[in-house]
């Protein structure tokens, strides 16, 4: 998944509390099964917090595809973290994103997390359907994943040994989910972030030449990049089954407008952004990509 940036201050680990949704409330955690999303409802649970998972598999069921699940769902619940699936930046994400902003205002929720995507053009649109829905918002802004590597898209190639994409020398700053998550957490349980844009960054911009680099000293294999045209990307999408519109995602990173890291992690928790090297070595040794 996946630029511009309003700044806040870095609030206290021991903040108060925000008063913009009770505590009993749940917060619905939509896509609270995927990469950070399960990561803000673990953290939240952990704090004692309750939580509700929006998910196809979650009780009640919530689906974006299907807006008579979205009411159910969001039922008696102060805050909603909101992630669309596959992306914002897919056709008609805007308005379903604005649609349940709306229904969820109208059933008492007051605080709307948004998960949105650097430079990304759909994404600017689902932000601005969160921040006219009349709640208590937040948008946090993130690049492209550490674990897009190893729990999303790019695992497969990693295991073959070959990154063929479409990105020639252009570098991303990669962010990681677990930093994305506290950030989140942070966001919602504490004041000062109501109205504001948090955007966020690794601390380093890598290529995909490095981040095959990174990955083979991690794991001592030999994983290689592979520059391919966009068009033949597409093709090899659409032979696969995935929806082409993925191969237009990586204009976000050949296009170079988001290649410079941005400070949110170290302005929001006071602290840097993990590297991507300790994401490889640590991801490495649970032995996800080992070829066997």
């Amino acid at each position: 998944m996946t630029s511009r940036t309003e700044r806040s201050p870095v609030p206290s680990t021991s903040s108060t509390r925000s008063t913009s949704s009770s505590p009993s409330s749940p917060t619905l955690v939509i896509g609270g099964t995927g990469k950070t999303g399960r990561r803000v409802a673990e953290r939240l649970t952990a704090r004692g917090l309750p939580v509700r998972i929006g998910s196809r598999s979650g009780e009640p069921p919530f689906d974006w595809g299907k807006p008579a699940s979205w009411e159910a769902a969001v039922e008696g619940t102060g805050a909603v973290y909101i992630t669309y699936h596959p992306d914002l930046g897919f056709p008609g994400a805007a308005e379903a994103v604005g649609a349940f902003s709306r229904l969820a205002v109208a059933a008492g929720t007051r605080r709307l997390v948004l998960l949105s995507g650097r430079g990304e053009e759909g994404a600017l649109r689902a932000e601005r359907e969160v921040r006219e829905s009349g709640a208590e918002w937040t948008v946090v802004r993130a690049g492209w994943f550490f674990q897009n590597f190893d729990e999303g898209f790019f695992l497969e190639s990693v295991l073959a040994g070959e990154l063929a994409l479409p990105t020639a020398e252009a570098v991303e700053p990669f962010v990681d989910a677990d930093d994305i998550a506290d950030v989140v957490v942070e966001v919602l349980t504490s004041e000062g972030h109501v109205g504001r844009i948090h955007e966020l960054s690794g601390p380093r911009a890598l290529g995909f030449r490095e981040v095959a680099a990174e990955l083979s000293r991690a794991t001592g294999r030999d994983i290689r990049y592979l520059p391919v045209p966009l068009e033949t990307y597409r093709e090899t999408l659409r032979e696969n089954g995935f929806p082409v519109e993925f191969a237009d995602l990586f204009r976000l990173i050949s296009d170079g407008r988001n290649a410079h890291p941005v400070a949110g992690v170290r302005e929001v928790l006071g602290r840097p952004p993990r590297d991507f090297a300790r994401y490889a070595r640590e991801t490495a040794a649970t032995g996800v990509w080992d070829p066997r």
